[in-house]
């Protein structure tokens, strides 16, 4: 008999975790699991992504007065009878209001959230809260299942939450699964408590698939070295430091390109930084791209110069695509280049990021080495799914 399982998720915006979840999906077992999934909001890039077997289920009504403005949403309650929520939504735009750090807002808003949710009227084998805070805490409040499980997909130190709000939801949770080894020994030394729920599970991604999909679309490029970066324009993935980065490498005379590929809340800050620097037809915010696989494949460099990762999926479609490839040196960075072997780890300012980019503009043959050494390793992980099976079981 197949089992049931769900998954949540706040929408499927473009963006690492949201990507990981459509490769999951798309290699699960449907003879073995029948699968929902229950999204915040129904949008995002991957929406048309959803495979076929998944049911996608109603996107709850409710959860609309706290993504918008609270004038409107206090108005709309009203009109509708829903004093309840009214009230909720008050009281969330009091912290909204108060709480500087705006990943502790999201855990402590989710209590008035919650009151405002109804639960999902069905019975799991499994739950999957697929992303840190709302989903898991969902799946927690909201979910009758027999097995839950929490995924946590970046450095949980990094990501400014507050731990104790997250352990009474950890201590409901069969397991607390994260994407890299490094981000698995953070978990355990942050909650020691849970130190046995803690499981690695890398982030599902088919070289098969990346390489096809890489030569689906010609693109005309303008002439110099052409450096590519994917990534939300957020504080997380550090692009002041690439145009700060750019400059220098303008100034001492190297013809670049600098493309991202990537939408956020950044994007104004970005631009006025791009202008002051004059890089406008240097450093060039592409925005988000169906399929960012064609531009990687025609980069010359590929540069991750994130603050704190994960496990960077944007970086392994990097090296499947075997580009020489230079990344801060955060957290998780050595989890996925090993330096001067198959890529380049520099500090995190634009001294160090300058020099690295130059390095491999300046010396070929370390960018045949690099290339040669991804060319030979095993990158596919589609067999990660086995680890979740036995979570499931």
């Amino acid at each position: 008999m197949k089992k049931s399982v769900l998954f949540v998720m706040n929408n499927l915006n473009c963006g690492g975790a949201e990507k990981a979840l459509i490769s999951l999906l798309d290699t699960i077992d449907y003879s073995k699991y029948d699968v929902d999934l229950f999204l915040m909001k129904h949008e995002g890039l991957f929406l048309s992504k959803i495979p076929n077997n998944v049911n996608l289920l109603e996107e709850p009504n409710e959860y609309k007065y706290f993504d918008m403005s609270i004038k409107l949403a206090l108005l709309d309650c009203l009109k509708n009878g829903r004093l309840d929520i009214a009230i909720s939504r008050l009281l969330a735009g009091i912290i909204i209001k108060t709480e500087k750090n705006r990943v502790r807002c999201e855990q402590r808003v989710w209590m008035y959230i919650s009151k405002s949710l109804k639960n999902i009227n069905k019975k799991y084998d499994i739950a999957v809260g697929y992303l840190e805070k709302t989903p898991i805490y969902f799946c927690v409040d909201k979910v009758d299942a027999n097995t839950k499980i929490g995924f946590i997909h970046n450095d949980y130190d990094q990501l400014g939450m507050d731990p104790l709000l997250d352990q009474p939801y950890f201590e409901r949770l069969e397991n607390i699964v994260t994407v890299s080894e490094e981000c698995g020994k953070i978990l355990r030394n942050r909650f020691p408590m849970y130190n046995d729920k803690v499981k690695v599970m890398y982030n599902i991604v088919s070289p098969s698939t990346i390489n096809k999909m890489s030569l689906e679309q010609g693109i005309t490029w303008d002439e110099g070295v052409k450096i590519v970066s994917v990534g939300r324009l957020n504080k997380q993935k550090n692009f002041e430091l690439a145009v700060e980065t750019c400059k220098e490498l303008v100034k001492n005379g190297y013809s670049v390109k600098w493309y991202i590929i990537g939408e956020g809340e950044e994007r104004e800050e970005l631009e006025r930084i791009i202008g002051e620097n004059n890089l406008q037809e240097t450093f060039i915010l592409l925005g988000i791209k169906e399929n960012p696989y064609p531009y990687i494949k025609e980069a010359d460099i590929y540069v991750q110069p994130s603050r704190f990762e994960g496990k960077s999926i944007a970086i392994d479609e990097a090296k499947i695509l075997h580009k020489p490839i230079v990344v801060t040196n955060f957290s998780t960075a050595k989890d996925q280049i090993t330096n001067h072997d198959n890529g380049l780890i520099v500090e995190m300012n634009s001294k160090s990021l300058y020099e690295g980019i130059a390095s491999l503009i300046n010396n070929e043959a370390l960018r045949e080495h690099f290339t040669c050494q991804l060319s030979n390793e095993q990158l596919g992980t589609e067999s990660e799914i086995h680890k979740l099976y036995e979570m499931f079981n």
